[in-house]
C-alpha cells in the first residue's frame, strides 16, 4: 500500500481534474469556423458547474503561421488573431478564476516558427547576433547533413539554408527550427516568456516535448533500433533509430530545476504547476523528471495508458509500476486522451470507455481529460481533401494524422453541433453521431457518459479517499477484472472494473457488505455482498465498504 504518511494538505493540482481544450475546436463565437477565446468564455459555466472540472489546459493560442496549428510559435507573448486578443485572454482568465477554476497554458520551448523574428534574424547571416540561438551546422564533406537525426514528421531533421551555406535542426517540420538551449541568452529569453504569463496570472504550464530541449552537445549519430528485428521499415522513419542523442540529455534536469525555482517565486500568491510532455516509457527515466529532490517538474505526463493493450492485467501493471516508482512526496497522474492520440471511445469502444473513465477518475493521481471525452466522442474519418495535419501530409498512408481526434466539440443537435455561431463550415468535419452524442442531449439522459462523469466527479470531490487517499490493488481470480482499494479518513472504497463483455463475479477479502456509490450502468444494485460481487458486462463500480475493520 502506498500511504502519504504525514502528507501536507494536497494542492489544487493534486486534488483536481485537468480538462484539456483544443481551442480551434471548442467553440466558435464569431462564425469563422474556428474556435476562439470568447467561445471558451461562453462555455466556462459548463466546465465549472456541469462537468465540474478544476483546471483548464489550453493548447497553443500564440501567434503562428499554423503550419503545425500553433506549435510553430512566431510570438510567445501575444494571442493569434484567430483566437482573439490579449484582452480576450485576460477576460477569459478572470472568468476562469471567478468560477474557482485554474488556467494552464502551453509552453513550447523546443522550437519556434521559422517566421519568429529570432529565427529570421538568425538565418540572415552567419554573423548574426542570434545565429547561435538555433542549432546551425556545416554539412559533412560530401554535403550531407551533420548527422543522421530524423524528424518526427518524416525525413531528415536538418534543412539546408542556401543563403548561409549551413543546415539548421528541426525535430518536427522544417518550419519549426529547434532553439539552442545551451545558449544562455535563449534560456533567459524563454524564462522571460514564462514570467510574462505568470505576471498575467496563469496557474501553470504544460511544457511541450519537455525532454527535447537538451541534445547531445557533440551531435553524435543515433544508433539503429535493434528492436525492429526483421521488420522492414523505411530508413528515414522515426522508429528506425534509438533516439539516445537527439533529446533527453542529462543537462535537461538543470533547466527544469531553474523552472521550478521560478514557479516557486510566484507560489506565495497561489501554487503554480509545471506539467511536462515526456514521451518516456522507461519508468526510472520517466520518474527522474520529478527531480532527485522533487525539485523539477511537478508532474511529467504519464502516457502509458494511451497505447496499452486494453486488458485488466496490462492496465493494472501500469498502475503498479507507477505506484512503485513515484516517491512519497511526488504525485502520479494519468492521461486517457489528448490532441495527438486517437479518441478513447475509438480505441477501446464506447462501453469500455466508460470503464476507463471510472478508472482514471478513481486512481491515486491527477487525471487529465480531453475535451469531448466526457461525452464519449469518437474519431472522425477525414476525407483526403480535408486533411489539415502536417503529420499526415508528410507521412501519408500510415494513419498518423491527428485530425480525427481534433474535430469540433459537440454541443447540441443543431447545425454544426452547436460549435459555430453560424452555418459556416468548421475547420474540420463534425462527427456523424452529433445529434445523439452532444452536451444538450446527454445532460438530459441519466444513462449518458456525461452523466456518469458528473457522478464520478461529484463523488471524487466530496471524498478524500478518492482524490487523495491510499491505493492498494486487490488480488482476484477473474483475469478480466481489476480491483483496487482507496482509503482515507476512516472511509474505504473498492473500485471493481470488468474489462470483458461477459458477466463476472469477484470474491473480495473485504467482509460484510458495501454500497454501490457509482456504477457505469445506471441501474446499480445498491447494497452488495463483497464476498461475491457481481459485475455485469463492461461494468465498473465504486463500492463503499460498510465494515471498515477488515483488511486484505
Amino acid at each position: 500500500m502506498r500511504a502519504e504518511e504525514g502528507a501536507k494538505e494536497p494542492l489544487w493540482w493534486q486534488q483536481g481534474v485537468i480538462y484539456q481544450i483544443y481551442p480551434r475546436s471548442f467553440r466558435d463565437s464569431n462564425g469563422d469556423g474556428i474556435g476562439d477565446l470568447p467561445g471558451i468564455l461562453e462555455r466556462l459555466d459548463y466546465l465549472a458547474q456541469m462537468v465540474t472540472v478544476d483546471a483548464i489546459w489550453l493548447s497553443p493560442i500564440f501567434p503562428s503561421p499554423m503550419v503545425d496549428f500553433g506549435y510553430d510559435v512566431s510570438d510567445y507573448t501575444d494571442i493569434d488573431p484567430v483566437f482573439g486578443t490579449l484582452h480576450d485572454f485576460d477576460v477569459l482568465l478572470t472568468g476562469v478564476h471567478d468560477r474557482g477554476l485554474r488556467l494552464i497554458i502551453d509552453f513550447v520551448p523546443n522550437h519556434t516558427s521559422d517566421q519568429h523574428p529570432w529565427f529570421k534574424e538568425s538565418r540572415s547571416s552567419r554573423n548574426s547576433s542570434k545565429r547561435d540561438w538555433y542549432i546551425w551546422r556545416d554539412p559533412k564533406p560530401d554535403g550531407t547533413p551533420p548527422n543522421n537525426w530524423l524528424s518526427i514528421f518524416g525525413g531528415d531533421a536538418w534543412e539546408w539554408d542556401e543563403a548561409t551555406g549551413q543546415y539548421y535542426l528541426h525535430t518536427f517540420v522544417k518550419e519549426q527550427p529547434d532553439l539552442n538551449w545551451r545558449n544562455p541568452e535563449v534560456k533567459s529569453a524563454m524564462f522571460d516568456v514564462l514570467r510574462f504569463w505568470l505576471d498575467r496570472g496563469v496557474d501553470g504550464f504544460r511544457i511541450d516535448v519537455a525532454h527535447f530541449i537538451m541534445k547531445d552537445p557533440a551531435l553524435r549519430d543515433n544508433p539503429p533500433n535493434p528492436a525492429l528485428g526483421a521488420r522492414e521499415i523505411p530508413a528515414h522513419a522515426w522508429e528506425s533509430q534509438q533516439h539516445i542523442h537527439n533529446f533527453g540529455h542529462p543537462d535537461v534536469h538543470g533547466v527544469y530545476r531553474e523552472v521550478r525555482r521560478l514557479l516557486d517565486e510566484y507560489g506565495n500568491e497561489r501554487p503554480r504547476v509545471s506539467i511536462g510532455e515526456i514521451h518516456e516509457f522507461n519508468w526510472p527515466i520517466w520518474v527522474s523528471y520529478y527531480g532527485k529532490q522533487l525539485d523539477e517538474l511537478h508532474m511529467p505526463f504519464n502516457f502509458a495508458l494511451l497505447n496499452v493493450v486494453w486488458s485488466a492485467a496490462a492496465v493494472r501493471a501500469i498502475v503498479e509500476a507507477v505506484e512503485d516508482v513515484v516517491r512519497i512526496g511526488a504525485w502520479p497522474n494519468y492521461v486517457l486522451g489528448n490532441h495527438d492520440t486517437h479518441r478513447l471511445a475509438s480505441r477501446v469502444g464506447a462501453a469500455q470507455a466508460r470503464v476507463a473513465l471510472m478508472l482514471v477518475l478513481t486512481l491515486r493521481g491527477t487525471p487529465t481529460m480531453y475535451y469531448g471525452e466526457e461525452l464519449g466522442m469518437k474519431d472522425v474519418i477525414i476525407p483526403p481533401e480535408l486533411v489539415q495535419d502536417p503529420f499526415e501530409k508528410n507521412v501519408p498512408g500510415l494513419g498518423l494524422g491527428r485530425d480525427p481526434e481534433r474535430t469540433p466539440m459537440q454541443w447540441s443537435a443543431s447545425a454544426n453541433a452547436g460549435f459555430s455561431a453560424t452555418d459556416v463550415a468548421p475547420w474540420l468535419p463534425i462527427a456523424d453521431d452529433f445529434k445523439t452524442i452532444n452536451v444538450e442531449s446527454e445532460l438530459e439522459d441519466p444513462s449518458s457518459t456525461l452523466d456518469l462523469v458528473r457522478r464520478l466527479l461529484e463523488l471524487r470531490r466530496s471524498t478524500l479517499a478518492l482524490h487523495s487517499g491510499t491505493y492498494q490493488s486487490i488480488e482476484v481470480e477473474e483475469p478480466d477484472c481489476y480491483v483496487y482499494r482507496r482509503e482515507a479518513d476512516g472511509r474505504r472504497f473498492v473500485v471493481a472494473l470488468n474489462f470483458s463483455a461477459e458477466p463476472k463475479t469477484v470474491s473480495l477479502p473485504e467482509s460484510g457488505r458495501g454500497t454501490v456509490r457509482v456504477s457505469t450502468h445506471l441501474d446499480s444494485d445498491g447494497e452488495v455482498d463483497l464476498r461475491r460481487l457481481g459485475l455485469r458486462p463492461n461494468e465498473g463500480c465504486v463500492v463503499e465498504v460498510q465494515d471498515s475493520d477488515s483488511r486484505e
